[in-house]
């Protein structure tokens, strides 16, 4: 698989990322709750700090910028990654992964880098462009914007149930965006058929692949 191919699959997925966040955050009140599919599938509009599905590398902004720092190294270590499985000829499979991957750290890292000096906070008002550095936050310290809800079982345990009885069960609790999605998507696909694609493209399905 060309190299140009995995970039685009970056680009549409940054595409997608950030303009489901960008709709969010200019048209959600924070916290404001959407039902999409029934109960079981929600826009419900949060902002964290911290890593995918919300959580949290650690509290206040040293640890912020440690992550978002740690982002930013991983990002551009990301696209070199990518080149050399290109170069050695890795399959389509291996750089499909690669490129979801990195389409999802970017797609974060943009809300990290960027958010905090273009938009006005997010609360009881709903959020706003403002002038570049005049937002709610500092570079590198915005918040990730998260909005896909998917609690696809909601239920009350019995009482006679120790500990938990009488509580509320739900799963699956995390509120997440489409990079968080991509990101799990290729990690998972790569756990899942390691062997399959982390393989070498042979000389023939090279030559078959310039043909087709």
């Amino acid at each position: 698989m060309k190299y140009r191919y995995a970039l685009l699959i970056i680009f549409l997925v940054l595409i997608a990322d950030q303009f489901s966040k960008i709709y969010i955050k200019t048209h959600f009140y924070y916290g404001q709750e959407e039902m999409v599919l029934g109960q079981w599938f929600r826009l419900h509009f949060i902002e964290n700090n911290g890593m995918a599905f919300g959580m949290k590398f650690s509290q206040g902004d040293a640890g912020k910028l440690i992550l978002t720092s740690f982002r930013l190294i991983a990002v551009g270590f990301g696209f070199y990654f990518l080149k050399q499985l290109e170069r050695k000829k890795y399959s389509r499979g291996a750089m499909i992964c690669g490129a979801l991957i990195l389409a999802g750290a970017m797609g974060n890292l943009i809300d990290s880098m960027f958010y905090g000096l273009i938009f006005s906070e997010s609360s009881f008002h709903i959020a706003q462009f403002v002038p570049f550095g005049k937002g709610y936050g500092r570079f590198l310290h915005g918040q990730v914007v998260d909005m896909l809800y998917f609690p696809i079982i909601e239920t009350k345990l019995p009482d006679w149930m120790p500990v938990v009885g009488g509580k509320v069960f739900s799963f699956f609790d995390p509120v997440f965006n489409i990079a968080d999605a991509a990101i799990s998507i290729g990690v998972i696909a790569l756990l899942l058929f390691q062997k399959k694609i982390l393989k070498h493209e042979t000389a023939g399905s090279v030559s078959s692949s310039a043909n087709a």
